[in-house]
């Protein structure tokens, strides 16, 4: 059973609530904390991007294409489509020779909402570029281009390009193909069902892979881990939990958010992963348990605590702008 993670507090009654599963493991697997279950099985969704990245980064693509690692970030990223980030796609498809007509992501409204208002206010339409997606499909692009792949149906599940990250997700999560529960993702592309606890693994992993995997492979992994904690506004962007944990931080948590209350963590250096699954899907709750736990596991200082307490206790205001409620965490690891 799920666990109750957080109300929704207005005035003196609880008006909502939200339950989870959560899990923190080693790279063995070995579960070390978790609430509800950690064997909850969830489409991983956007949070199983870095490791979708694998394979071109293993490929040799910084060589060949020359990528920064800002661009390597965006590959792992469900960035905010603000101008920052369409600029650094649109460079991406420059190197690789091709135009946004290439992406097969959909066309999408930014998830910064202050963006998706200044191109409506501007006359301008959305594009493929503002959807949050599109860093990875320019990597699945790339890939295909290094495979020497068909460019068209990149995003079916047979397609050479899916083929490769199926294969690096199988062997990060150490499950074998029969035990990944398939399904079609927000952008189009082959998604990934498995249990919390494998995701946290693979998370652990990707904080400390020395031991686990080939030399090559180990690199490749610090190239992504490196790009994602180096440059985090590319792996997400203003004002989200993903870009400021691991700013504030300064790189000791690898982080990324997944869409229906995915969220999964890695400790740098200390082979340790979380995974969280929000029960109903929504985001507003992943903030306050995720900084709730990193807080009890010591995984942030009190300094770091007091930069972050604005999502870890977020105050809610109606469209007049008064403050009406809070979110705050309804678990006690005290009477775990």
């Amino acid at each position: 059973m799920s666990e109750l993670l957080v109300n929704l507090v207005r005035g003196s009654l609880i008006e909502s609530q939200h339950r989870g599963d959560l899990v923190v493991a080693d790279r063995e697997g070995a579960i070390l904390l978790s609430l509800g279950n950690p064997e909850h099985l969830a489409y991983w969704r956007s949070s199983a991007k870095p490791f979708q990245a694998l394979p071109l980064i293993e490929h040799h693509c910084q060589d060949i294409f020359n990528f920064t690692e800002q661009e390597i970030a965006l590959f792992t990223s469900s960035h905010g489509g603000e101008e920052n980030h369409v600029e650094a796609i649109r460079g991406i498809l420059h190197k690789l020779g091709l135009s946004d007509s290439a992406l097969d992501c959909g066309v999408s409204a930014p998830m910064h909402r202050p963006s998706a208002k200044n191109i409506l206010a501007s006359g301008n339409n959305f594009s493929t570029l503002n959807n949050a997606c599109s860093g990875k499909h320019t990597g699945m692009l790339a890939l295909a281009l290094l495979l020497n792949a068909p460019l068209t149906g990149y995003i079916q599940k047979d397609h050479p390009v899916q083929q490769e990250m199926l294969k690096a997700i199988c062997q990060c999560t150490s499950l074998s193909p029969d035990r990944v529960h398939m399904g079609v993702d927000g952008c189009g592309v082959p998604v990934f069902g498995l249990p919390l606890g494998n995701m946290a693994m693979a998370y652990a992993r990707l904080s400390l892979p020395e031991g686990y995997f080939s030399a090559e492979r180990v690199q490749a992994l610090h190239t992504i881990r490196n790009a994602m904690t180096e440059y985090p506004y590319y792996v997400a962007g203003t004002d989200r939990l993903d870009s400021i944990l691991m700013e504030v931080t300064q790189g000791r948590i690898v982080a990324k958010i997944g869409s229906e209350g995915i969220y999964c963590a890695g400790i740098v250096d200390h082979g340790i992963g979380l995974a969280l699954k929000i029960e109903d899907g929504s985001s507003r709750a992943i903030d306050p348990v995720i900084i709730e736990v990193l807080k009890h596991l010591g995984y942030i200082s009190q300094a770091e605590f007091e930069k972050l307490r604005h999502l870890w206790r977020p105050i809610l205001k109606n469209h007049r702008g008064d403050e009406i409620g809070h979110l705050e965490v309804a678990f006690n690891f005290k009477n775990k």
